[in-house]
């Protein structure tokens, strides 16, 4: 169950999703359940509040939620001291967003907003053992599409490289805008070799068939979370997947996991490790054991020695 990303060592590859620890109060505690590794954040250089509640709603019928809490986080100091007290030795990672000042706040210039980018990293670089800078959130309204835009994804690039940062960096992105988005993105980020992987993060709105009412959730703002994301997630990773040079990158799969079943499909497709969230809500914490298992039986059942000799091979 051993996996090694760039020097990294996961015990396991299934690991805690940014948004449920989002100021980094409880990573020695979650440790404890068995995660591989624990993301933290999404953490911006300054404190956020978030977006106005209600802002988490739950449809249990597709073992789902719909998501709009905005960012709300502590800031990068905050965080960076408690990161750097914690005992766990489970591996940390440190979700970077620029900073959510709600929906009344002036428009910020590129400049601004990359340099935001920029500070949190330089804050929370040597109390996390990689980095994933979030770049669609798509609960904030100047996180979307900022870098869908590929001159916004360079110059980004362009800043970091000025940075000295030695801990392993990748990139959270949007799953909207099908296959073109996807080499937009490889060619920009290509000649930057510190960027080392990539996840998905969710779309704004809801991209998927539900079986609760409309009347429930159609006037709900926020992104939808869990089971019914999990076929676009996969679809996403496998596209990715055939087209990055998988010498140097490695996917984190993330949206739907549930199961062992549900993170060996992912890692078929071509994610190194998978990440969970939803999962906890519905199913409580003995979940992760439960994916563990399921998991570990898929692998010798398919005559895997480790979870990486399954890595993409549904893709080729």
């Amino acid at each position: 169950m051993r996996v090694d990303l760039d020097g990294l060592s996961f015990e396991t590859p299934v690991g805690l999703a940014a948004g449920y620890d989002k100021s980094g109060r409880a990573v020695d505690g979650l440790s404890a359940l068995g995660f591989g590794h624990i993301e933290v954040g999404s953490v911006s250089r300054d404190p956020s509040d978030g977006n106005p509640k209600p802002r988490l709603f739950r449809l249990p019928e597709d073992e789902a939620v719909i998501v709009h809490y905005g960012l709300q986080n502590d800031g990068a100091d905050v965080v960076r001291s408690r990161l750097l007290k914690r005992r766990t030795s489970t591996p940390i990672g440190g979700n970077i967003v620029k900073t959510n000042r709600g929906i009344d706040a002036p428009a910020e210039s590129a400049d601004e907003i990359l340099r935001e980018y920029v500070d949190a990293v330089r804050i929370l670089h040597d109390c996390s053992d990689y980095l994933m800078l979030n770049l669609s959130c798509p609960n904030t309204e100047d996180g979307r599409d900022f870098f869908a835009d590929p001159g916004n994804m360079r110059e980004m690039m362009a800043r970091l490289a000025e940075v000295t940062v030695q801990r392993p960096l990748y990139l959270k992105v949007s799953p909207l805008g099908g296959d073109e988005a996807l080499e937009q993105l490889l060619e920009a980020v290509e000649p930057f070799g510190f960027v080392r992987g990539f996840a998905f993060n969710l779309a704004p709105g809801v991209h998927a068939s539900l079986r609760t009412d409309k009347r429930v959730w159609g006037e709900l703002r926020g992104a939808l979370a869990g089971k019914p994301v999990e076929e676009q997630m996969n679809d996403r990773i496998r596209s990715l997947y055939g087209r990055m040079d998988r010498s140097r990158y490695a996917i984190i799969g993330v949206g739907g996991v549930s199961s062992g079943e549900d993170a060996y499909r992912k890692i078929r497709l071509g994610a190194s490790a998978v990440q969970l969230l939803t999962a906890l809500v519905y199913e409580g914490p003995w979940v992760v054991k439960r994916i563990h298992e399921g998991l570990c039986w898929l692998l010798e059942r398919d005559g895997f020695g480790s979870v990486s000799d399954a890595v993409g091979v549904d893709v080729g």
